[in-house]
């Protein structure tokens, strides 16, 4: 089957732009995040049509058992096939935790079943430096030789020298051919987190650096 691809970078800009809607605030712990951004991209996928799962099972060859995935996109269409889904659409893994990074990859690009091969995969992960991220996007490269999905990789971090967060999206063509955007995510003056493009906030602070020096 000739697999059918996002531009998974347009997908990163609507969760960069609608992640105030998430409403989550400086007292959420890490697993209210990650559920709301699930949910994000769980109610994204029924609205283009796909069927969206949480923890959908997904078999592992090389470990010999389900590892679920965070969330699943499945397409379906009974003018082609009655009883089962066409393929799947999306894969999506959203880790907190630091020192799964790896684990994380390796989730997405696991050795599966046929019908399990995902199309499109997105990992969502926290890593504790920027220096860690080229190691990974290697990894996703290498991986990603054999599955040939279209990959986004998007990787946040906190940048203590602007206390803010910072979040580094990367997409890869089966081919490998890379792209990528850069945020930045920080809590408001009304205690909600929010998130712009890097290249915006930087406008935003020159210009206000521009009203001080002329006040």
């Amino acid at each position: 089957m000739k697999k059918q691809y996002f531009d998974l970078l347009q997908f990163f800009e609507g969760y960069v732009r609608n992640y105030r809607r998430l409403n989550l605030t400086g007292i959420h712990n890490r697993s209210m995040f990650t559920q709301r951004e699930i949910d994000y991209f769980a109610n994204l996928g029924e609205m283009l049509g796909f069927d969206a799962f949480v923890e959908d099972a997904k078999f592992d060859k090389v470990k010999g058992r389900s590892r679920p995935m965070d969330l699943a996109w499945w397409k379906w269409d009974e003018r082609k096939n009655k009883e089962n889904y066409l393929h799947l659409a999306l894969h999506l893994e959203r880790e907190n935790q630091w020192n799964k990074d790896e684990d994380t990859i390796d989730k997405l690009f696991s050795e599966t079943e046929e019908g399990f091969i995902p199309h499109n995969v997105i990992g969502i992960q926290n890593v504790e430096t920027s220096n860690r991220i080229e190691f990974l996007n290697n990894l996703v490269l290498k991986k990603n030789e054999v599955q040939k999905s279209t990959v986004l990789m998007v990787y946040r971090y906190y940048d203590t020298e602007h206390e803010l967060d910072r979040i580094s999206a990367y997409q890869f063509s089966p081919k490998g051919v890379m792209r990528s955007r850069n945020a930045i995510s920080k809590v408001d003056d009304f205690g909600y987190w929010f998130m712009c493009f890097e290249e915006e906030y930087t406008h935003r602070q020159d210009e206000n650096r521009k009203a001080l020096a002329f006040s």
